[in-house]
This record gives C-alpha cells, structure tokens and sequence, in this order.
C-alpha cells in the first residue's frame, strides 16, 4: 500500500529478524568479565562520585566481579553507570575474540581485553542504530543498504584480535552514518514532519517547552538539563543526543528515532511521558516530574 506524504510510516509489526538482534544486541553480564567497571575511566561529577582510571577496578567491584551497589547505583552517587549499556559487546569480546578466556584467570590479557572492549563498543552501537533503522521499513534501496552494512558490521565483529586492533573503525563509522543520515531523512520526509536541523547544538539547561521539534534532526544535540516538558518530539531523530539531566514529563517520544534506554536513563521523566513500546519507563521517573 503506497502511503501518502503525511502518513504515519508503520513500524508494526517488527520483523523477526530485527527483534532476535535487539536480544542479541542486549548485555549480558554473566557472560562478561566486568570490562566495564574495570576498563573504563570516568571523573567525579553528577554522573560519578569518584574519579576511576581506565585499567582500574571500581572500589564497589567486589571479590566475585558484581557490582556491591547495583541496587543502589543512584543514591549512591553513580547515575552514569545505572545508564551504561554496553549493548553486547562485553560479552562480544570475551566469549567470541578471546574465547571465553578473560584478565581475571589470567591477568596480562587485561590490557589487550579492555581494548577490545572500546573497540567493540563502537561496533555494536553502529549495529544498535542499523537494526533500528531497519525497524524503520525505510524505501527499497535504502533498506537493501542497512542489510548490507549491518552484515559488514557484523562480521567485523568477529575478527581476532590482532585484525580488530587494526581496523579503522572510525572510518566505517563514518560510512555507516552517512547512511544513517539518509535513513533518518526519509523517515522523516515520509512521516510529513521533517523539522529544523539543530545536529549538535547547544541546548543546555533551555527552556524549549514551545520550541517546535517534531521531526527535527538534533543528532548530538547538547540536551543536559534542558526543560522539554510537553514537547512533541515525534519523528525527531535523537541519536547521540545528550539527554542527562533533561527534563521530559510528558514529552511525546513514542515515535522518537534513534532514541536509546541509555538516553532515557540519564534523563528525567513522568508517568505522562509517551515512550516508544521497545524502551521501559526508568525506576527513577516515578520521582521526576
């Protein structure tokens, strides 16, 4: 059925295949080595109460590698890792480029594991965006490219390590997000509500309750602390965008591109706020309004 220009693109149902990978895209923490909370470096801030290097175990890691606060992440002053989401590729990188080997059995793999698992990281959120942008349904061609490049994706994640270490990841990235960019247009364009380009502004701690951002691209918009109370935000494409802190009580995100858990976790919201049927309403938001 050929869909007019101001017609609503359908998403439902949800190909099979773009589900089983939003499982597999999900992490697994059983099935990693805690690359996460070792390997990763974060300074104290609102998002961490600390200031950890990369290579070094959080202080909260406990002796058979869970996390001692896990239930209590927030309060205790470690909003940014109750949002971290590593998408699959802690478990990527141990069960599949090292074999179910990992640095706490044998120590000297640590390095060349945590590199790695930066390395992967990248790969799976470009394999996250693909897999949404095929949820999409975009036009025929477009929709023959994502498989393509979900496949390239894909197998670069399954090179050994001395072939990941030598990938120029940044390069397919940016392959990748061009057409990226193309999808979201024409999603976009097809819903009837292309909206205003404001790719990487700064909208920190705005007030944008009567800003018009249906359909607007805000790819790697600065959005901490920004007020979007009530704010249609339908079709407008939030990849990368910075949500921390941003306030969303009873925004319309429910048709929203690109927009992640992660994203979600590190903002505020409402039992109002319309969220797309993929994403769960974060704990926190019962106390956000």
């Amino acid at each position: 059925m050929n869909e007019g220009p101001g017609a609503r693109p359908s998403r439902e149902p949800t190909a099979p295949g773009v589900l089983r990978r939003r499982e597999e895209l999900r992490a697994d923490c059983e099935r990693c080595a805690a690359l996460c909370c070792v390997g990763s470096a974060f300074s104290a801030s609102a998002e961490f109460a600390i200031d950890k290097p990369a290579g070094q175990p959080c202080p909260n890691l406990s002796a058979d590698f869970r996390c001692s606060i896990h239930d209590r992440l927030r309060p205790s002053g470690f909003g940014g890792c109750a949002a971290f989401d590593c998408l699959g590729a802690g478990q990527r990188v141990v069960q599949v480029t090292f074999g179910g080997r990992d640095w706490r059995a044998e120590p000297g793999l640590a390095p060349s594991m945590f590199g790695a698992f930066a390395l992967m990281r990248q790969l799976h959120e470009l394999l996250w965006h693909l897999n949404e942008a095929l949820a999409l349904r975009p036009a025929g061609q477009l929709a023959r490219e994502l498989d393509e490049a979900f496949a390239a994706t894909d197998r670069l994640t399954y090179c050994d390590l001395r072939e990941l270490a030598l990938l120029d990841v940044d390069a397919h990235h940016r392959q990748v997000n061009e057409l990226l960019l193309r999808v979201s247009k024409h999603v976009r364009e097809r819903s009837g509500r292309l909206g205003p380009d404001l790719r990487r502004a700064d909208l920190a701690g705005k007030n944008l309750r009567t800003a018009t951002l249906a359909g607007a691209s805000l790819r790697g918009a600065l959005l901490t602390g920004a007020d979007l109370r009530g704010v249609d935000l339908s079709y407008a494409d939030l990849t990368g965008a910075d949500l921390r802190g941003a306030n969303l009580g009873g925004a319309d995100l429910a048709t929203t591109l690109f927009v992640r858990q992660q994203q979600l976790d590190s903002a505020r919201g409402d039992a109002r706020t319309k969220l797309p049927s993929r994403l769960d309403r974060p704990a926190h938001w019962a106390q956000a309004g």
